[in-house]
């Protein structure tokens, strides 16, 4: 079933948390509410679930209206950042216990719960307590204590927050893997945009409680529509240099650049992916930026040069076995159609432009990351 929330605004004490937010998770979607603490993402989740209430709007889970249902009435289920397992029950116990309040029969609970255990990878510690598993054990169990119950969907918060690096890839990978086996509509919350690329089929970005941008990854990415999401999506950030246009010319005080002839003249904001930079060595280029190496980042595969322009930071994503040091001029171009361009004052995308074309496949985009 999809889940839909219609002009929902929450406030705590008059402070707005959300602003008439209007989302669809359609049915069997993965979406990911992404943006940094404090914007609102948690609220939205809580109020899908029934656990606050919005001060307006409505909530759908298919074509029910369930904004004034409580949470046991709108068949979902949750799974938290704190696993929140039963310290006292074995796991077979805490996986089975949304069918033992049903009172569905013994029997058909411990079949049930074999069954969804063995997905998981958990077969060998129904008998185990909580305090015996892992950290990622746990969180198998918290996923299969959700799976169990079958709900028409998923709400997820940050439930990989606590884990390690190596074991948060492993279970992003099982997460994505069950829910679309399952094909259960899943609103996931995170402030990891790794998480947030690796998993999504859309992605929800938030800022002060107001929706950003609601797209795929990988449009995200390319397609950022405002400045906000352009830097919070990517790492390092996109970079942003103001400047004005005039005759299909970019001007700022690090040089010029050649732009597409559908940029309007004016003030600009100019923006780049740190991989959209290319080194022209000594040649004399007719369009670049002069640019000196600040500091150089070596990361194995690749390297990360960062420039200082006044009091901004610009970088750049080379090869490992790039010939750039510390200190070291650099002519750096860019091709104009890795190029986007904002609004000064909003800091919107400037819609005359087109966008630019998608040169990084999806695979390759979420190594880098």
């Amino acid at each position: 079933m999809d889940v839909r929330f219609e002009q929902v605004s929450k406030r705590f004490d008059q402070a707005p948390v959300l602003t008439d937010l209007n989302l669809t998770i359609p049915d069997a979607a993965f979406l990911v509410l992404l943006g940094p603490s404090g914007c609102g993402k948690t609220t939205a989740l809580r109020i899908a679930a029934g656990l606050e209430q919005p001060s307006n709007g409505r909530v759908f889970i298919g074509d029910r209206d369930v904004t004034a249902i409580p949470p046991r009435g709108r068949d979902i289920a949750m799974v938290f950042q704190s696993y929140a397992l039963y310290p006292h029950l074995k796991v077979w116990e805490n996986i089975g216990y949304p069918l033992r309040i049903r009172r569905v029969p013994k029997a058909q609970i411990r079949a049930e719960v074999s069954r969804v255990a063995e997905s998981l990878g958990l077969h060998d510690h129904l008998e185990r307590k909580p305090r015996h598993l892992s950290g990622g054990q746990r969180q198998r169990v918290a996923l299969a204590r959700a799976i169990i119950r079958k709900p028409a969907a998923f709400l997820m918060d940050e439930p990989l927050s606590n884990l390690d690096a190596q074991l948060r890839i492993q279970m992003r990978t099982e997460i994505k893997r069950l829910q679309r086996e399952l094909g259960i509509t899943t609103l996931y919350v995170t402030h990891d945009q790794v998480e947030a690329m690796t998993m999504a089929d859309q992605i929800a970005v938030l800022r002060d409680g107001v929706l950003q941008q609601l797209a795929a990854p990988l449009d995200l990415y390319s397609i950022p529509a405002n400045t906000f999401v352009a830097r919070f999506v990517g790492s390092p950030a996109m970079n942003i240099l103001p400047g004005s246009v005039d005759a299909g010319v970019f001007r700022c005080a690090a040089g010029a650049l050649a732009v597409p002839s559908s940029v309007p003249s004016g003030d600009v904001l100019l923006g780049f992916r740190p991989e959209a930079a290319e080194f022209n060595g000594t040649s004399a280029a007719a369009h670049h930026l002069q640019l000196q190496a600040y500091a150089v980042e070596p990361l194995g595969n690749e390297m990360i040069v960062a420039f200082r322009v006044g009091d901004e930071f610009l970088n750049a994503r080379v090869a490992a076995d790039a010939p750039v040091s510390v200190g070291q001029n650099c002519q750096v171009s860019i091709a104009p159609r890795q190029m986007h361009f904002f609004d000064v004052r909003t800091g919107q995308r400037i819609s005359q432009v087109v966008p630019p074309q998608r040169s990084t496949p999806l695979t390759t985009l979420k190594e880098t990351l």
